[in-house]
């Protein structure tokens, strides 16, 4: 194994004091100066994320829509151009390889962003998948820097960054005031062309910014000085964790992985069977047959929400178990794939697949944790949904 890599951003995350740790191959930053504090800086104003280690794929060529229908359980071809969509890669037998989101940048341009411990499996798959499709495949993470900023006060950091303008030559003829949740536009910063998605994975809105990676630094330091007078602070892995967590987004590996479908993960919803083309032919694409098999039959697990009822927290890998009178942990019926403390909510949240009979809002369970039953309920996901204006 080498040396994880490290981001474009790399030096300004050590000038800043941050605890880096390894992560899908890179040396992230897991926070700057408390988890608590990052986190609810998001929730309340904005947090600044180097998202740097994402895969990045440009999909293109006549191709290339009928390619990545073939390729994703999406229907990637009635992707409005300069709109996102989130969908999964799956394997034969229906399995998640990863999931991920697609940008329509323009005619018969796409770029697919891959979890970044994922993105050479994802790259390697594509191109196994191509036989058939005019298009062609680029790997262009390696020149960029993705930088996110995220929160309630989002809008007008972007707004008041310097260096950062629209231009109506490569905007996609979006004006920035009018961009939409799942829809990208270009802009400019330095005179760059960079490209502006609103998407996120903390359950706020906020914004995502490709950048050439020599101009990484330049627009970090920008978005910091336009942010600060918000409350923007720069935020890493852990505060990212907690707060997709609150909002009931799934993290591969933990709620989703080889093991598992869209269905049992609750997220069926991306698996458009019903995708044809113009004259009404059904549209094959790789576990299309396994995928529809499993819809219809029932399923053996079911990611769930968990709140706690008592304070101790479950974490990755801790039975859930039927509650019993005391506090010895009663017979297995699941496993947490993630948990923590919710610092937006005040109590313990967690993901966890269990089976369907105790799957029903209201369900009280258990969690093993360290061998006492700590007492769990099963609620709705997510857990935390942002105010709306």
């Amino acid at each position: 194994m080498g040396e994880d890599r490290t981001t474009p951003l790399h030096d300004e995350h050590v000038a800043l004091g941050a605890s880096m740790t390894p992560f899908g191959g890179w040396l992230m930053p897991l926070r700057y100066t408390s988890d608590l504090a990052e986190h609810r800086a998001v929730r309340e104003a904005a947090g600044l994320f180097d998202l740097s280690h994402m895969g990045n794929i440009e999909v293109t060529g006549p191709g290339a829509a009928a390619f990545l229908d073939h390729a994703l359980v999406g229907w990637i071809s009635k992707v409005r151009q300069m709109g996102a969509r989130y969908s999964m890669i799956c394997a034969e037998d229906g399995s998640v390889l990863d999931d991920l989101i697609v940008y329509h940048k323009a005619p018969g341009v796409y770029s697919v962003v891959a979890n970044a411990a994922n993105a050479a499996l994802v790259l390697a798959a594509f191109r196994e998948r191509t036989a058939g499709f005019d298009v062609t495949l680029d790997d262009i993470q390696p020149g960029q820097a993705l930088v996110a900023v995220q929160g309630p006060r989002a809008a007008e950091i972007m707004r008041a960054t310097a260096g950062l303008v629209e231009d109506a030559e490569i905007s996609g003829g979006t004006a920035f005031a009018d961009l939409k949740y799942y829809a990208c536009m270009g802009m400019r910063f330095e005179g760059e062309p960079v490209l502006v998605g609103r998407t996120g994975y903390t359950g706020e809105d906020g914004f995502e910014i490709w950048v050439p990676a020599g101009h990484a630094v330049a627009l970090w330091r920008a978005l910091r000085t336009a942010g600060e007078p918000f409350g923007l602070v720069p935020a890493g892995l852990s505060a990212r964790d907690s707060l997709r967590l609150e909002a009931g987004m799934p993290l591969y590996g933990h709620e989703l992985d080889t093991t598992t479908t869209p269905f049992e993960a609750g997220l069926g919803r991306v698996v458009r069977l019903d995708k044809e083309t113009e004259d009404g032919t059904p549209i094959p694409f790789v576990g299309r047959d396994a995928l529809a098999a499993r819809k219809g039959s029932a399923p053996a697990r079911v990611l769930v929400g968990l709140r706690g009822e008592g304070r101790r927290p479950a974490r990755a890998e801790y039975d859930v178990v039927l509650r019993g009178e005391g506090t010895e942990p009663g017979t297995r019926v699941g496993r947490v794939t993630s948990g923590a403390p919710s610092p937006t909510l005040g109590y313990p949240i967690a993901l966890a697949y269990v089976t369907p009979e105790v799957s029903a809002e209201g369900t009280e369970l258990a969690v093993d944790v360290r061998g006492r039953a700590e007492p769990f309920v099963v609620v709705p996901v997510p857990f935390y949904r942002r105010p709306q204006n």
